[in-house]
């Protein structure tokens, strides 16, 4: 071979890497929305020129962005007729022998598609985490001093919702798609493709909420509330426009994740043998699929009223800012079971292998987690109790919020339960698994006293609130992904991550969180209400303590950042079971081959049997029945 077609060969393969790909999408999408942008501002005049202007402009950004990441190749094929693809071509865009670049691209593989979600939302936490770092800032002294009024209002509204969609997706994303396959003996989601979808929906609604500090932010905080979304500046097209993206994602991940479970389960694998982590998977997922909707509704209201002038939430017109508040909080609490579910599955999942014993009571934990998706579609409207529009309602959702914390506190039961003279190994994953209920409780206990009409109205809007749901969010949910992380960072990547960076992460972390948040309940306790940005001079001892200890967090996160860049670039070769697990995940090699399984195992047993001795799944393979390896606790 010449030369000459050597460089032809080269340049082929550069372009076919190059596009489609994330480069290609980026590059049509900018241009689409610019595009987009001038065609409208042609013929946009009025108040709400702006806005039609920039709404074009994030239309013109996704469809186009769509088009050069490849999303519409294969549904363009079918709808011409061509030939269906070839399992080479399948293969190929699983990103079969692509190396690195594949995370670049419109990948089917689950397992890719997983680290494409745990890697975004790695990033989001430390977008979000430097605002939080901007507000500690704000707050560490009287008066506002660093940031403009509007400004830090728009860091708090960034701050809020950048953490709440990344905790919603943190482990369903990442560990729903890489693990929940391999763990119910399927080589693939049902609908790859349509998982591919749901993340390149999420990673094109990125730019355009940030995009929000060009436009003038929004200073709603971060719920939005109408009638102030229809007055704020066209940095509140960028919020709504997010939502909208970010919904869709999760609708369409939520019916894939779901139809995977139901459909492609392995022989023998039964509802009563499913891993409790799947059943938390699941429940989230679809308690999203009820919930979410609405939050989109809203926000297509918004946008409505912002661009065509309709009169929603513009009470002058008939409209009403309650109608916002309903459909917000019907998403907004349930919400709130979506990100506790997996966290809590994930404990669960990890007290059981790390104590060497059966899951405690497994029909009574799938139980409960099934009657907090329930009740948790039902306690929305305790958020409203100050605002007047509920009053008749009131106790029957103070009846159903202190409801819920009897399925919840089942679970909890069953963690310890299955804890209760177990053969406990205190690991890294383990570490985190305890620090999660032990902080849940905490932000459970707290959330008591703003389930009842009396003692909301004296917390309502207060740092209280605040430090509550920082307890349950951070102190429970986020430390449970912290635990998934350290749990399947050997399956998904092959190596280990450093044990005593681990360590190192959890007790900073850990005392930076309550070095934090436990002065915010004593200044919420004394009446200092949430989101200002000049603090009165008499918390503001409580919060220069909170502004202090956040310094540890910064620096548990940023061991935790290094402990996975470096493990990942040369960490120990992690073995196939390296806590001797039994869920199928564990019987597979590290990493995970392509189609997972050569072939399908026939389950006959429980994830769960622990006897005196760690074994792992009798699964059937190809040469008969297979004992997974597992290491003594």
């Amino acid at each position: 071979m010449t030369s000459g077609t050597i460089t032809a060969d080269t340049a082929r393969s550069r372009r076919s890497l190059l596009f489609p790909s994330v480069v290609s999408g980026l590059v049509l999408g900018v241009a689409g929305g610019l595009l987009a942008a001038f065609a409208v501002s042609r013929f946009a005049s009025g108040d709400r020129a702006l806005d039609q202007v920039v709404v074009a402009g994030y239309a013109g950004w996704t469809l186009c962005f769509f088009i050069g990441v490849g999303a519409f190749h294969h549904p363009v094929r079918w709808g011409f007729g061509r030939a269906e693809p070839t399992h080479r071509e399948e293969r190929e865009l699983a990103g079969e022998g692509q190396g690195a670049w594949r995370y670049f691209r419109f990948t089917t593989d689950h397992k890719v598609i997983g680290i494409q979600y745990l890697i975004t939302v790695l990033v989001l936490f430390l977008v979000g985490g430097l605002a939080a770092a901007l507000i500690r800032l704000e707050q560490s002294q009287p008066g506002a001093r660093f940031l403009p009024p509007s400004t830090y209002n728009t860091v708090v509204g960034v701050h809020g919702i950048i953490m709440i969609a990344a905790t919603i997706i943190m482990i369903s994303g990442p560990f729903g798609n890489f693990i929940v396959p391999i763990a119910i003996g399927a080589r693939d989601m049902a609908f790859p493709r349509l998982n591919a979808l749901s993340y390149w929906l999420l990673f094109a609604a990125i730019p355009v909420f940030l995009s929000t500090f060009a436009l003038g932010g929004f200073d709603t905080g971060w719920t939005g509330y109408a009638p102030l979304a229809d007055q704020a500046p066209a940095g509140m097209d960028a919020y709504a426009f997010t939502i909208v993206l970010f919904g869709i994602s999760v609708a369409i991940a939520a019916v894939n994740i779901i139809t995977t479970v139901v459909t492609l389960r392995a022989p023998g694998m039964r509802w009563s043998r499913l891993p409790v982590f799947v059943w938390g998977i699941m429940l989230s997922v679809l308690l999203g699929m009820i919930a979410f909707p609405s939050f989109m509704l809203a926000e297509v209201m918004v946008l409505c009223d912002r661009v065509a002038g309709t009169s929603f939430f513009v009470s002058a017109f008939g409209g009403s800012q309650w109608l916002y508040e309903q459909l917000f909080w019907f998403m907004g609490h349930p919400e709130v079971y979506v990100i506790a579910l997996p966290s809590l599955a994930v404990v669960v999942e990890m007290v059981s292998v790390f104590s060497r014993k059966p899951v405690f009571a497994y029909r009574t934990v799938v139980g409960g987690m099934i009657g907090i998706a329930l009740v948790g579609c039902i306690v929305w409207a305790h958020h409203l109790y100050t605002s007047g529009a509920n009053t008749p309602f009131d106790g029957p959702f103070m009846l159903t919020t202190e409801l819920i914390s009897v399925p919840t506190g089942v679970v909890f039961l069953v963690a310890i339960g299955t804890l209760w003279r177990g053969k406990i190994w205190l690991t890294v994953p383990m570490l985190f698994g305890i620090g999660a209920l032990v902080n849940f409780i905490i932000g459970g206990v707290t959330g008591l006293y703003l389930a009842d009409v009396p003692t909301d109205e004296v917390f309502h809007g207060g740092m209280f609130v605040a430090a509550h749901f920082h307890f349950t969010l951070v102190g429970g949910m986020v430390f449970g992904f912290f635990g998934a992380c350290y749990y399947w960072f050997p399956k998904m990547f092959g190596r280990r991550l450093n044990e005593t960076l681990g360590r190192w992460h959890f007790w900073l972390f850990e005392i930076g969180f309550y070095g934090v948040f436990l002065p915010l309940f004593y200044a919420g306790l004394h009446g200092e209400p949430r989101w200002l940005a000049y603090i009165p001079p008499k918390f503001a001892g409580a919060n220069l303590i909170a502004s202090m200890f956040f310094g540890l967090l910064i620096a548990g996160v940023s061991v935790f950042g290094y402990n996975i860049v470096s493990s990942w670039r040369s960490g120990p070769v992690a073995a196939a079971n390296e806590w001797g697990g039994n869920s199928l995940e564990w019987t597979v090699p590290s990493p995970v081959p392509l189609e997972n399984f050569e072939t399908l195992p026939v389950v006959t047993a429980s994830p769960y049997d622990y006897g005196g001795e760690a074994s792992g799944p009798e699964v059937t393979g190809p040469s008969g029945p297979v004992t997974a390896p597992a290491t003594e606790a």
